[in-house]
C-alpha cells in the first residue's frame, strides 16, 4: 500500500463538494443503481470523503425510504459532510440538470413530435444502460454479500420479484425481518459490510472513516426532530396556498405529494400509479406521450423518477395553466419535482440523526445488511428488465419475445460491460461511446 492512501485527505470545503454534486447531476446516468455505482467509485475508492462501511450504512437507511436511493444517498453524505446546507445543495444539484433537460425535450417534443437525432442518441444509450445497471448489481454484491446466507437472501429476491412478482416494499420488508432474525440467531452472518479493516485495506482512511466521531449538527435531539418537522410542513403548507388560485396546479401538488410516498423501491413501484392519475384521471398527458417520456427518463442523468417533470409539463401545457406554453410547461413540471423530492429532504435531513445514532448497533443494522443482499437481487431483476426491453423492444407481457430481435443492442451491452469489468473504463466515457455507436447506427440503417 503507497503512503498517499494510508493518509487521510484533506478536508473538503462546501465550494469543492459543490463541484462535485454539480458535476454529478450531469453525468448520473444509469438509474440508481449506477448512480451509486458512480458515488461509491468517487465518493469512497477516489476522494475517500466517506469510508464503505458508513457509505453502506446510509445506503441501507436510503434503500427502506420512499423516494429515489440514489438522490437521498447525496444527500445524506452531503448533510454528513456539510450539514443541511450541504444536504439542500446535493439533493438539488442531482435533479436540477435532469429537470432542465427534460423540460427542453418536452418542449421539442411538444413543439416537433420527433426528435430523430436524441433517438439515435438513445438507441446506444439503452444497452450501455444495461451493462451499468448489470455491473452495479455486481460491485454491490461483490462488497455486499460476504457469506452464503446473504448470497441466498439475493437470489430469494431474485426470484420473488423475477418469477413471482412480488411487490418491492415486501421484499424489503421481508428481508428486514430475517435480518433482525438471523442478527439473533446468526450475528457474524450479519455484520454490517465493510469493517474497519477491510475498508482501510483496500481504499485507505476517509475524511469520515469508520471510527470518525458524528459531527454536532447530526446527533440526534427531540427538540431538532420536531422543529424540522414543523420546518417542512410549513414549506409544503406556504407551496400549496401559492397554488390555491390554479385547480390544475393545486390538484398536482397533492397528486405527487402523494406519488412521493409511494415510491418504496424505485420509480417502477409507482409508474403505475403515477400513469394511472396522469392519464386516466386527471388527462395531463395521453398514454404513448407517457411511455416517450418513460424512454426519456430511462436514458437521461438523474433519478428515474424525474419523469414526473416530463409528466408535469406536458400536463401544464394540456390544462393550459398559462397562455404561453413554455411558461404552462415549466410550471407544471416545477409543480411536480418540488412536491415529488420535497419528501426526500425531510426523510434525510430529520430521519438522518436516528440512523447515525444506530450505527454501531446490530439490533438496528442487521435488518439493513438483510435489506442490502436483498436489494442484489432486485437490481439484477433490473438490469434483466431493461435487457428485455432494449433487446425486444417491440416485446409485450402477454407475447415477451415477439417482434424483433435487436442484435446491435446486445452487442454494445457486451462491449460496455467487458469494457466496466475488465478494463475498469470510465463509466461516462463508456456511455458517450455507445451514444455515439447508436447515433451512427440509426443514420446508417
Amino acid at each position: 500500500m503507497d503512503t498517499v492512501s494510508q493518509t487521510t485527505p484533506a478536508p473538503v470545503t462546501l465550494g469543492e463538494a459543490f463541484k462535485y454534486w454539480l458535476k454529478l447531476g450531469f453525468i448520473s446516468f444509469g438509474g440508481p443503481a449506477g448512480q451509486i455505482s458512480m458515488m461509491h467509485q468517487e465518493l469512497v475508492e477516489k476522494r475517500r470523503w466517506i469510508s464503505e462501511h458508513r457509505y453502506l450504512h446510509a445506503l441501507n437507511y436510503c434503500m427502506l425510504l420512499p423516494g429515489p436511493e440514489a438522490t437521498q444517498l447525496a444527500i445524506y453524505v452531503a448533510w454528513l459532510m456539510h450539514g443541511i446546507l450541504g444536504g439542500v445543495i446535493a439533493g438539488v444539484l442531482f435533479f436540477l440538470p435532469s429537470f432542465f433537460l427534460l423540460s427542453l425535450l418536452a418542449g421539442i417534443y411538444l413543439a416537433w413530435g420527433d426528435v430523430p437525432l436524441v433517438q439515435g442518441i438513445f438507441y446506444g444509450i439503452k444497452p450501455a444502460v444495461v451493462a451499468v445497471v448489470l455491473f452495479a448489481a455486481w460491485r454491490i454484491g461483490s462488497r455486499a454479500l460476504k457469506n452464503e446466507v446473504l448470497w441466498g437472501m439475493a437470489a430469494l429476491a431474485f426470484i420473488g420479484i423475477f418469477v413471482f412478482d412480488i411487490g418491492f416494499p415486501w421484499i424489503v420488508l421481508a428481508a428486514a425481518i430475517l435480518g433482525a432474525i438471523g442478527g439473533k440467531l446468526m450475528p457474524a452472518k450479519f455484520k454490517g459490510g465493510g469493517g474497519h479493516g477491510a475498508s482501510n485495506k483496500e481504499y485507505g482512511p476517509a475524511i469520515i472513516d469508520d471510527d470518525t466521531p458524528t459531527p454536532a449538527h447530526a446527533k440526534f435531539s427531540w427538540t431538532r426532530l420536531a422543529v424540522k418537522l414543523v420546518v417542512f410542513v410549513l414549506i409544503w403548507l406556504a407551496a400549496m396556498l401559492v397554488l390555491r388560485g390554479d385547480q390544475a396546479l393545486s390538484e398536482m401538488g397533492m397528486f405527487f405529494t402523494k406519488a412521493a410516498f409511494l415510491t418504496i423501491g424505485g420509480a417502477y413501484a409507482v409508474l403505475p400509479y403515477v400513469y394511472q392519475g396522469g392519464v386516466e384521471h386527471f388527462g395531463w398527458l395521453t398514454g404513448p406521450q407517457m411511455m416517450d417520456g418513460l424512454a426519456l427518463g430511462e436514458t437521461t442523468p438523474g433519478p428515474l423518477i424525474m419523469i414526473v417533470t416530463w409528466v408535469g409539463y406536458l400536463g401544464g401545457v394540456a390544462k393550459e395553466v398559462f397562455g404561453n406554453s413554455v411558461s404552462a410547461g415549466l410550471a407544471g413540471a416545477a409543480v411536480a419535482t418540488f412536491f415529488t423530492f420535497l419528501p426526500s429532504f425531510l426523510f434525510i435531513l430529520v430521519g438522518g440523526p436516528l440512523v447515525e445514532a444506530t450505527r454501531n448497533e446490530l439490533k438496528f443494522t442487521a435488518p439493513l445488511t438483510g435489506i442490502t443482499a436483498a436489494v442484489v437481487g432486485v437490481v439484477l431483476n433490473l438490469a434483466a428488465f431493461f435487457a428485455w426491453h432494449t433487446f425486444w423492444p417491440q416485446a409485450t407481457m402477454d407475447a415477451p419475445f415477439s417482434g424483433t430481435f435487436e442484435w446491435f443492442p446486445v452487442i454494445v451491452a457486451i462491449a460496455a460491460f467487458v469494457a466496466l469489468w475488465k478494463y475498469k473504463a470510465d463509466i461516462m466515457k463508456v456511455i458517450g461511446v455507445c451514444a455515439m455507436l447508436g447515433l451512427v447506427y440509426t443514420f446508417l440503417i
